[in-house]
């Protein structure tokens, strides 16, 4: 399966790396790609990491989510 990550720039790129499903059951987050220090890019890595670690820590507990 592929996904369009739309970028902070408005560039989009295809993305074809493995899922992995939640807690909860049904919903898949990419692990974000490894940056590639283009300073255009930052943005956007910066927003995938922020969505992949809020979705992987939605259901863990306050003293979860800290440490």
């Amino acid at each position: 399966m592929q996904i369009q990550i739309l970028l902070a720039g408005g560039a989009g790129r295809e993305e074809t790396a493995p899922r992995e499903v939640g807690r909860s059951g049904g919903t898949e987050v990419a692990k974000p790609q490894i940056f590639d220090r283009m300073t255009a890019r930052v943005a956007g890595f910066i927003t995938a990491c922020k969505l992949y670690i809020r979705m992987r820590m939605r259901e863990e507990p306050v003293e979860g989510q800290i440490q």
